[in-house]
């Protein structure tokens, strides 16, 4: 019999960030490794990822990280977690190991310990094994995990949609997730995203007739903003744009090379003759794929809408649409997109996020897969808290009592000792890491505040000069300032602190010494106190105090 531990470093009470620890004894088993997208208050952060200090303590305890599928969400992480763990092994199927090794090589990791999954075939870790189960998602191959232990099953569920008319590499393969149940299920982690939502998710995911509609009714050139791993949308666009004698050209190498693999492993039926370069841009009735960029959302969009990019300028005669979901996090920045490309007079399409859903699971879909597993307990899992809660509530409505069903925050561990949940109160320090473009590790709350402080109320900086021998004042106490006041029209206010900061640099000299940190700490709360008085703004104070 096992000791079974589970708990989230990110993922719970939020969208993205995923990353789900299960102990099992003395082996820990990763699932998901994501980033969460930066909103407009954080700023210049680019993404946000869980603090992974729990694995680097535990490192030689880790069997390997599984990744269900290549959204930024899931894996976007790996390539900050994996420049410190890197002996830590990565599971996954073939599509997304790709989609993985191109994000890895992009920051200079080619030594990553990359393992491929094939589908529907079990890999065993010592008296445990991880079996991998394709479901249905917006990217091909997506798979859920079962992971057998000897107390029964352990079932990660990732993101997952049931709709029969995803064939291919897309399909679910329900019979295998009905056989699972039938074995014996111990606890099943189950996304939450869509819990509050009514019906099925399908077919409201689908989005082929407004595709099919936007190209019947436009015969410019159509500009698609699109994630770069919405495969399944794309295979949408695709398939319509067969229908038609139209071209594409796809903006960006990333976004190419995963479409041109999704074509080359059949995921997606088309012509790569008719896939054409960037000089084609301009060619009538073009349609021009942009990917969305995980760091800076929108940001090859607002290159072309201000006319920065080499290739594409906008015109009226264009129709611009946004074919992924906006999310929450993004939804001001996505406005001012909108209105930029309404000033141009663009013809503007947004797929509404009510109207057509990402293919997560809704609140049939969750029934529908907790009654085939059947589990002993529930673990929702991957959404905001609230959507935890009504995913909770399904699996109360399925007949499972409150005892069973685990409402959790990230950090929050769950016991199993031979099958039987344990109340033990236990918790796991989790905190998550601002990553700033290129800079290595987290940029913090404090640099942070520097730059709301800077933003909302500028600079001001001291600078004097005294002598060495005599330390007498030399120059100054000049004032610079930036993003706080207009100087021109606010002369006597900076005469008037430059004498303050001259009668406080007065008052800690003396002929034989020079306490130059009472001076930039006095001159900080005199001024400081001076300035709110005069313009009620608290600007950033720096005093720079030299010998010559």
């Amino acid at each position: 019999m096992s000791k079974i531990k589970m708990f989230a470093l990110g993922g719970l009470n939020e969208i993205g960030k995923n990353m789900y620890v299960v102990e099992v004894d003395n082996d820990i088993y990763v699932f998901e490794a994501g980033l969460k997208y930066a909103d407009d208050s954080l700023l210049g952060i680019d993404y946000i990822i869980p603090n992974y200090d729990y694995l680097i303590q535990n490192k030689d305890r880790i069997v390997g990280i599984f990744i269900t599928h290549g959204h930024d969400e899931q894996m976007g992480a790996l390539a900050d977690i994996l420049g410190t763990l890197k002996e830590v092994p990565v599971y996954a199927t073939a599509f997304t190991l790709d989609i993985i090794r191109q994000d890895l090589e992009e920051e200079g990791i080619v030594d990553a310990k990359l393992n491929e999954l094939k589908l529907h075939r079990k890999v065993t870790f010592g008296k445990n094994s991880i079996f991998p189960i394709r479901v249905s998602h917006s990217i091909p191959d997506s798979v859920m995990y079962v992971l057998y232990t000897e107390d029964g099953a352990l079932v990660f569920t990732g993101n997952y949609v049931i709709d029969p008319s995803m064939m291919g590499a897309f399909n679910s393969d329900i019979g295998k997730i009905a056989y699972v149940g039938k074995q014996g299920v111990l606890c099943v982690l189950g996304e939450s995203v869509y819990a509050s939502r009514n019906g099925f998710t399908s077919p409201s995911h689908r989005a082929r007739d407004i595709i099919r509609e936007v190209l019947n009714k436009n015969e410019g050139r159509i500009l698609v903003n699109i994630m770069q791993a919405q495969i399944y949308r794309i295979q949408e666009l695709l398939e319509e744009v067969k229908k038609t004698n139209r071209n594409v050209v796809i903006m960006g190498k990333k976004l190419e090379s995963i479409i041109l693999k999704a074509i080359d492993y059949h995921y997606i039926s088309f012509d790569k003759t008719r896939i054409k370069n960037i000089h084609s841009v301009n060619e009538p009735g073009v349609i021009v794929i942009v990917s969305n960029e995980r760091e800076v959302p929108y940001s090859n969009m607002k290159r072309i809408i201000k006319g920065y990019d080499k290739f594409v300028t906008l015109t009226e005669e264009d129709t611009v649409v946004f074919a992924s979901p906006i999310y929450d996090s993004i939804e001001v920045t996505s406005t001012q997109v909108f209105d930029s490309i309404a000033k141009i007079g663009c013809n503007l399409v947004v797929l509404s996020k009510r109207q057509y859903r990402s293919p997560h699971a809704s609140k049939e879909d969750i029934m529908l897969m907790i009654n085939m597993l059947s589990p002993k307990y529930y673990f929702p899992i991957i959404g905001e808290y609230r959507d935890q809660v009504e995913n909770a509530r399904l699996a109360y409505r399925l007949g499972m009592d409150e005892e069973s069903v685990f409402l959790k925050l990230n950090g929050d561990v769950i016991t199993l000792e031979n099958g039987k949940y344990i109340d033990n109160g236990e918790k796991i320090k989790t905190d998550e890491l601002l990553i700033d473009g290129k800079q290595s590790g987290d940029v913090g709350d404090l640099v942070l505040k520097d730059r709301e402080l800077l933003g909302e109320n500028g600079i001001v900086i001291v600078t004097t000069t005294l002598d060495k021998s005599s330390k007498k004042v030399l120059a100054g106490p000049e004032i610079l300032t930036r993003g706080f006041i207009y100087v021109k029209d606010n002369s006597d206010l900076i005469k008037e602190a430059e004498d303050i900061s001259l009668e406080v640099v007065n008052s800690f000299i003396n002929p034989n010494y020079v306490d130059f940190n009472k001076i930039k700490l006095g001159i900080r709360d005199k001024l400081g106190k001076f300035l709110y008085q005069k313009t009620s703004s608290k600007p950033m104070i720096i005093v720079v105090v030299q010998e010559v």
